[in-house]
């Protein structure tokens, strides 16, 4: 049986978006409370029931969240450009090596505005 598995995660951050115009309001600093849904799927192990341990991807997130909890954004290497796509695709480099089988990475900045990613470059 295959399945997938999302485990949330919450932090709080600023930011600016400093590639666009001038004139948009998110050049200016702003805040967000981020949401992160990080799946994994693969095939359930009969002799425990599930693909994988919460707690693995809880400690793959740990050092991140630590980083990226109550910053701001822009000053964490690889993260100039913090957009929500950026984001994703910055924790997909961060997590793969750690996490086999992960298959997608959700970044809510809003409860209705939200990036997918699913590893492709």
């Amino acid at each position: 049986m295959r399945c997938r598995i999302i485990k949330d995660f919450r932090f709080e951050a600023a930011q600016t978006l400093p590639t666009l115009p001038s004139s948009h309001k998110c050049t200016r600093m702003h805040g967000h409370s981020f949401k992160v849904e990080v799946t994994v799927e693969g095939e359930v192990d009969p002799a425990v029931g599930w693909v994988y341990d919460h707690a693995e991807i809880s400690g793959a997130m740990k050092p991140l969240m630590e980083l990226l909890d109550h910053s701001y954004l822009n000053d964490i290497e690889g993260l100039e450009n913090p957009t929500i796509e950026n984001m994703a695709g910055w924790l997909w480099r961060k997590l793969a090596p750690q996490l086999p089988g992960l298959a997608e990475i959700t970044i809510h900045e809003t409860p209705s505005a939200r990036c997918v990613f699913r590893g492709e470059f």
